[in-house]
């Protein structure tokens, strides 16, 4: 269609402009008619900058497999398109939003290329400026991400070390209270070798201290008026044989799961003179068996922190690959353990019906990880925490809900932002949200929602049960039209 200078001097982009710029505009433009349907697609290359004439223009976003609606206008000189072509190829010059028009409608188109020439003869000025807020910016954001990464790795790291620190510690406790106890065995050992014991009386001994071993594994649990019981008939049984502490023996074989009839046993097995060092011989075994149990406790609960963090890292595993979330959200959770101590009752509502997902396991962690701090931190002196799947249609929902003071309505369309942060000075850099969504929205096209009253906030995470094959080239950004 004609081009008429006057026509695109009347909008309000190119009012300023001299007759020769516009002159230049519609030699080097043009001016086309859309019918109502798409213009142009997101993600395709952007070879133009369109300045809206006449008609109404509709921008949305690919979210999942919807196409979400961000902006809708009939305003005379609205623009989008190739809106950083003056950057040139240091960023992928791609559009950022699908665009339609609802109604027969009128552009005017001008060249990526075109619009890039006449910003830097133009306006250089204003060129470097917007260089440097675009490249500022994303390095700001980079920094401040990074030092957000930073501190919850510390964060992670305090917690994590001092998960391992109690059973490491218990595990080095119990292997010096064992080599004193082996020791001790072997001198009882060695009296009792020299006493007046027949062969038989020896056999059914040693017989007695394996099935007393055996017991031991399987000893059951007592609560504390039962195990109080015990303790009170075995002490006045050893009494009553002679056996020297009985008060102290007592509790370690209630621990172990002897009783009295256990000890009947062994007092028919030997002469009632020896059996004060056959019951202290046993109870060493009972000791030695109950020291290696807690020992294998201990060092099975550091195996399991330390593949907890395998794969809370994801070390060793494709970046792009089916998963489980549940095994990333109890990951996660073993993480932040330590940051939610006794304070944060977790509850998990797993469905564990659920499908694995197409995802980035590490980057759903590091969403996990915001979300729950923040839960966390919402909560201050204590709270309850529930994390529950479900499916919801074609997608797999994780919810994470806090019994906290809620989000105030005022705040709630900006906590996705940004910077925007309601935590104390240091204590938040407002980019914990902005990256789950981008990880959420952009990376996984899924969604992420949030819904709050006072005692109860739920941040909802979407996630597609089938997705488009993982994205290879870097991210792109939300833009609006002016």
């Amino acid at each position: 269609m004609p081009c008429s200078p006057a026509e695109i001097g009347s909008l309000f982009l190119f009012e300023k402009l001299s007759p020769e710029q516009l002159g230049r505009l519609c030699a080097e433009g043009r001016v086309e008619r859309f019918e109502p349907g798409p213009v142009y697609a997101e993600g395709d290359p952007a070879t133009c900058f369109y300045v809206l004439i006449e008609g109404t223009v509709v921008l949305s976003r690919r979210v999942g497999g919807d196409d979400v609606e961000v902006v809708r206008s009939s305003q005379r000189g609205v623009y989008s398109g190739a809106m950083q072509a003056y950057i040139g190829d240091r960023v992928r010059q791609v559009y950022n939003n699908s665009m339609r028009v609802t109604e027969p409608t009128r552009f005017f188109v001008l060249p990526a290329d075109t619009f890039s020439a006449v910003m830097h003869e133009w306006f250089p000025m204003a060129v470097h400026l917007l260089e440097g807020l675009f490249f500022g910016s994303k390095n700001t954001q980079r920094t401040i991400g990074q030092r957000e990464r930073l501190l919850a790795l510390g964060s992670l790291s305090a917690g994590l070390t001092h998960e391992l620190n109690n059973p490491a510690a218990a595990a080095v406790r119990a292997t010096a209270t064992l080599r004193e106890r082996v020791a001790k065995m072997r001198h009882k050992l060695a009296v009792i070798a020299s006493g007046p014991y027949d062969r038989e009386a020896l056999a059914k001994l040693i017989e007695i201290q394996e099935r007393t071993a055996e017991r031991v594994a399987k000893a059951p649990v007592l609560s504390p008026l039962e195990a109080a019981d015990r303790e009170d008939a075995l002490s006045e049984w050893l009494d009553d044989q002679g056996v020297p502490e009985g008060w102290r023996i007592a509790p370690t074989f209630v621990q172990a799961g002897l009783d009295v009839g256990w000890l009947e046993e062994v007092a028919a097995a030997v002469d009632p003179d020896v059996l004060p060092g056959a019951v202290g011989w046993l109870n060493y075994t009972v000791e030695t068996e109950l020291l290696m149990s807690e020992i294998e406790d201990s060092t099975t609960r550091i195996s399991h922190l330390v593949d907890a963090a395998k794969q809370y890292s994801q070390l060793d595993r494709a970046p792009y690959r089916e998963v489980d979330v549940h095994e990333l959200l109890d990951s996660t959770l073993v993480m932040l353990s330590g940051k939610l101590g006794e304070r944060v009752e977790v509850v998990k509502d797993y469905d564990r019906t659920l499908p694995a997902v197409p995802a980035y396991p590490a980057e759903l962690n590091q969403v996990w990880t915001n979300l729950i701090d923040n839960a966390a931190f919402a909560m201050g002196d204590g709270g309850t925490l529930t994390v529950r799947t479900a499916r919801d249609g074609d997608r797999l929902l994780v919810e994470f809900r806090d019994t906290g003071p809620g989000v105030p309505a005022e705040i709630r369309d900006r906590i996705f932002d940004p910077f925007f942060t309601t935590k104390p000075v240091g204590q938040g850099t407002g980019l914990g949200l902005d990256i789950s969504w981008r990880i959420v929205v952009d990376k996984h096209h899924g969604g992420l929602h949030v819904e709050s009253a006072p005692g109860d906030t739920r941040f909802q995470v979407l996630l597609p049960l089938t997705a488009p094959a993982p994205e290879t080239g870097p991210g792109t950004d939300i833009e609006e039209t002016a």
